[in-house]
């Protein structure tokens, strides 16, 4: 027996809720169908037109991102005429762009266009003409580098600013092929109100927004690995992918199922990571000598020297003259030990965090 709020897609029926659109309940089933437009923290915007569907009993396709679902609806995601329509879509949006092949560090849905172009066998020549778009290359940001000759008007990186972060800081500028994505009075991004989160970055689905820093590491030849881990610089906890090439630190991604930021960071989350494998990066203690300067030494001396130090201050001060300030680089174990510490061992709560939210 069907349920009222049930409807057949590709022959698999699926439940759904009042409001879910096709292409939200075709997630939860065995359909995969394409799509360049969107982003599930988004308002559905459909101007791909890839992700049209056969419904029975409506003349035309319709995007299923933006179609309501209704009760006893027969939907098809996958025939000849729609292969064929998006086929012929792709090779529009492929004969346009410089390159299709980028760099799988330009960001976290790069790769998407040309996944797609693989799979329907579409050929990136066939269209020829006029094209849309020009290349930032004089934009000397250090962050995000703004190709825009890649760009297939997707919307998808102005949604976000304005959607998720509520910066409005970039926008769409003219019509047809002289449309443009751009800041306020076609400005440099660090001349506007852009607060370089890397949240256009990560929803570019071709590459005309890319990260700089981790492009620094393209040519490095090693497999990309991604390790989990939570961002240490507040107290949010948001969720990242470290992205590694050869045991090194080249770039880093947002956990889009983080549960404390879906997918979002701040500019330190983002791109504060260089400090990690910087030449000035401390690789010994160092004590204070008689002289006055830090001097180099090993660690059974130093733990003898800041042991010494604190149980003089407590003998001539008290307990609460102990402090602690952890680290927002520590690890979160790091930063455990160093509160027990000081409320355990002096019986204080004197204890802080430099990256306390």
């Amino acid at each position: 027996m069907k349920n009222k709020n049930s409807l057949e897609l590709d022959g698999e029926i699926l439940i759904f809720e009042e409001g879910e659109t096709i292409f939200e309940i075709s997630r939860r089933g065995q359909s995969d169908i394409p799509t360049l437009c969107y982003d599930p923290r988004l308002e559905a915007f459909g101007s791909c037109r890839l992700c049209v569907v056969e419904i029975e009993g409506i003349r035309n396709p319709l995007a299923s991102c933006t179609t309501p679902a209704q009760a006893g609806m027969k939907v098809k995601t996958s025939t000849e005429v729609l292969d064929k329509h998006r086929k012929v879509l792709l090779e529009m949006v492929a004969s346009e762009n410089r390159q299709i092949d980028v760099d799988p560090l330009s960001g976290f849905a790069s790769q998407e266009l040309s996944t797609l172009v693989d799979r329907y066998h579409a050929r990136t020549g066939r269209f020829a003409g006029k094209k849309s778009g020009q290349q930032h290359a004089t934009d000397e940001n250090p962050f995000i580098l703004r190709d825009y000759e890649q760009c297939i008007s997707c919307n998808r990186c102005v949604r976000v600013c304005a959607e998720q972060e509520g910066d409005f800081a970039i926008s769409a500028m003219g019509r047809g092929f002289s449309k443009q994505i751009t800041t306020e009075f076609n400005s440099e991004l660090r001349d506007s109100s852009c607060t370089f989160c890397g949240q256009c970055v990560q929803t570019c689905p071709t590459g005309a927004l890319s990260d700089k820093k981790a492009l620094r590491a393209a040519h490095i030849k090693d497999p990309i690995e991604k390790t989990r881990s939570v961002c240490p610089y507040c107290g949010v906890g948001c969720s990242v992918d470290l992205l590694t090439k050869n045991d090194q630190l080249v770039g880093i991604q947002p956990a889009m199922d983080g549960p404390a930021n879906e997918g979002a960071l701040c500019v330190k989350g983002q791109f504060a990571f260089d400090f990690v494998h910087h030449p000035d990066r401390l690789q010994k203690p160092l004590v204070r000598g008689k002289d006055g300067e830090l001097h180099e030494t090993d660690w059974g001396t130093a733990l003898d020297k800041a042991a010494d130090g604190f149980r003089k201050a407590n003998q001539k001060h008290g307990r609460h003259s102990i402090y602690g300030v952890a680290s927002g680089r520590t690890p979160s174990e790091a930063d455990y030990c160093m509160q027990k510490f000081v409320r355990r061992g002096y019986g204080t709560h004197y204890i802080d965090n430099c990256s306390r939210a």
